[in-house]
């Protein structure tokens, strides 16, 4: 990474504590991704990205600051990033996936929460995130208990939106919705000074799908008996997808799919022939969260698609594109965005209809379901899909895991034996 530690400075940040991720990221990263065999020639991008995490893109931001331009922070795949870019603003996820922030998390906030949140609040306390430091508004949305109260804390610290997302999906779910965009709408206009136009929307909305077309190419890639690439780039262009430049991330990850298609036509793969192909489900995996994907991919098998909000819940269902009023536009988003089957609705029998379909789509030979420790949602939920995927006859394996390396040896032990089962 170039040297950054003046733009740091400036944007109040520790230093010294972030010089200590810095340390460690780039050994990490090695370990996992630099390490593999016959790695794709266009994963160079998003290696350069993860190198210079900290650097080119915030400074980007900051230079859309100095313009006059606006940063929003997000959390959650059910904020509408088209709202923010048609106001001429950037948008930007800002969730947590190291452990090194957790410990800033649980200084305000009870051990027994997700590692997810705490490692958000803690980014922005410690002052250890250069994204947490130039977001001039956080938006954050009611998915969970914990979420909502977590943004209560950030919002002594910095402005906090949030958005009142239903817990159901009736036609009066949905209409609630749209009003809640409506209300996001205003928020951002205030703060940008920028009116969103039926014209912006549009231009928008279309810049977004074409990020989704450009992830969903990637990932019908996946689908091949031969593998093209490892689950564990698909799952790190999937995490870069929340932050980067959109025009510049969908330009990248399309040339990509390019030298993919070319590798599918050669008949080449990154895995042995036979190898198992394993879909995981349940919490998000955030940057840099690696750790399930390496498991998997370095005992036997192959990650081939993420039922996750950092996988097919992110990029699957266009908007929309039928140019119209910004009040039809925001109607279509609010159809968009209500077909995400989150946790935290109920009943969500679609999500289990979804990771079915996904395993034939793939051609699962088993599945893992993911829980982030003290997701309560997840957790529970887990006994529906665990329920469904057995009268299937869809092998399963549910595990529970935070960010820490204490249980990795553990989690191997029976991860190598679930895929060993389905080799027998």
């Amino acid at each position: 990474m170039a040297d950054y530690h003046q733009m740091w400075k400036d944007l109040g940040m520790d230093v010294e504590t972030h010089d200590q991720l810095c340390e460690v990221l780039p050994q990490a990263f090695g370990d996992v991704y630099l390490s593999q065999e016959n790695r794709p020639e266009g994963m160079d991008y998003y290696n350069f990205v993860v190198a210079e995490i900290h650097g080119v893109r915030p400074a980007e931001l900051i230079e859309h600051q100095k313009k006059g331009g606006k940063v929003f922070g997000t959390f959650c795949v059910y904020v509408p990033d088209e709202i923010v870019f048609a106001a001429d603003a950037i948008a930007t996820g800002l969730c947590g996936g190291s452990q090194f922030w957790v410990p800033g998390g649980e200084k305000v906030l009870p051990t027994n929460t997700c590692p997810l949140i705490k490692a958000s609040v803690g980014a922005r306390l410690d002052r250890t995130c250069p994204f947490f430091r130039i977001a001039d508004m956080y938006v954050g949305e009611t998915t969970c208990d914990g979420k909502k109260k977590a943004w209560e804390i950030l919002a002594e610290d910095v402005p906090v939106h949030v958005m009142d997302l239903p817990q159901m999906k009736r036609e009066k779910d949905i209409k609630a919705w749209a009003d809640e965009i409506r209300i996001f709408r205003g928020v951002v206009e205030e703060m940008t000074g920028n009116q969103v136009t039926a014209e912006s929307l549009h231009n928008a909305i279309v810049l977004i799908n074409n990020k989704r077309r450009a992830l969903s190419r990637l990932y019908d890639l996946r689908k091949n008996e031969k593998l093209p690439i490892s689950g564990k780039d698909a799952l790190l262009i999937s995490q870069i997808a929340f932050y980067d430049d959109p025009t510049r991330f969908t330009e990248m990850t399309n040339k990509l799919c390019d030298e993919l298609d070319q590798r599918v036509k050669d008949g080449v793969s990154v895995f042995p022939e036979g190898t198992k192909r394993i879909m995981l489900t349940g919490t998000p995996l955030a940057i840099p969260n690696w750790k399930l994907h390496n498991l998997v991919e370095t005992s036997g098998g192959a990650v081939v698609c993420e039922e996750m909000c950092t996988g097919t819940r992110y990029f699957e269902r266009l908007v929309d594109e039928a140019e119209g009023t910004v009040d039809e536009q925001i109607d279509h988003l609010a159809e968009r965005y209500m077909g995400i089957n989150c946790a935290c609705f109920t009943p969500n029998s679609a999500r289990i209809g979804d990771i079915i379909r996904l395993a034939k789509e793939y051609k699962v030979d088993g599945i893992i379901d993911v829980n982030l420790k003290f997701c309560s949602l997840y957790d529970c939920e887990g006994y529906h899909v665990e329920k469904a995927l057995k009268e299937a006859g869809i092998p399963v394996l549910g595990i529970e895991t935070d960010y820490t390396d204490s249980d990795a040896q553990q989690l191997r032990t029976r991860i190598s034996a679930f895929i060993e089962m389905l080799n027998s």
